[in-house]
């Protein structure tokens, strides 16, 4: 499996009194943190509270309306398309095509990642979520829960450095829960770190928390 290069595993990522708003709605400001390597922060808060927003921006399909994000010293404005082969995003939505197979879908993410994934172990990533038996089955006849294994499995093919998790546990019996907490631990033995939104209490010995206020009301422009 591969690792997080020495480079990025000494350095945390950093966000500086972020703001976010959407549409006219102020989701939150002045939010600061750090993800050290090697750590996972686990994201609370009820529902609307930006949560989501928050990955979202973490993985630059976003841009907050103020504040900064950085590695270490370095912005990520700096340099975007290095920030975006380090961060690996999983969001509500399976990102899986029904016309592939198990193992398809999987080599089709090799191929997108390219590079060191180009030969990455597609059968020790289905191996590790219990997915094995399933490799030549057509996607659209998978499970909710199977469904979701499958788009947890990409992680595995190149982790990058930073795990962006967006209530990965969604559809998930206990076993896959467990398989997806020794996926997360590995990672972050590896120097890896994980940024984690959830309301299911994952065994991460030492995870930080980071808790969000509820939604703020909507912008009176006439305010």
């Amino acid at each position: 499996m591969t690792r997080a290069t020495p480079d990025d595993s000494n350095k945390s990522f950093h966000a500086e009194d972020l703001v976010c708003i959407r549409g006219e709605r102020l989701v939150f400001s002045g939010l600061s943190f750090e993800v050290g390597a090697g750590t996972a922060t686990l994201l609370r808060g009820p529902n609307g509270a930006g949560k989501s927003s928050l990955l979202r921006l973490v993985a630059g399909l976003l841009r907050p309306a103020a504040g900064q994000l950085r590695w270490g010293s370095e912005s990520v404005d700096r340099d975007r398309e290095a920030h975006r082969r380090k961060v690996r995003y999983v969001g509500h939505l399976d990102a899986i095509k029904p016309v592939l197979s198990v193992g398809e879908n999987l080599a089709a993410w090799a191929g997108i990642y390219g590079g060191r994934a180009a030969d990455a172990p597609v059968a020790s990533a289905l191996d590790t979520m219990g997915l094995s038996g399933l490799a030549d089955l057509p996607a659209r006849f998978l499970s909710a829960g199977q469904r979701r294994r499958l788009n947890l499995a990409r992680l595995l093919l190149d982790p990058g450095t930073l795990w962006l998790l967006d209530e990965p546990t969604v559809s998930l019996d206990s076993d896959s829960v467990n398989r997806l907490e020794q996926a997360i631990k590995h990672h972050l033995a590896a120097g890896g770190s994980a940024l984690i939104a959830t309301h299911t209490d994952l065994h991460l010995e030492n995870a930080a928390v980071l808790a969000l206020a509820p939604a703020r009301p909507a912008i009176d422009a006439d305010a």
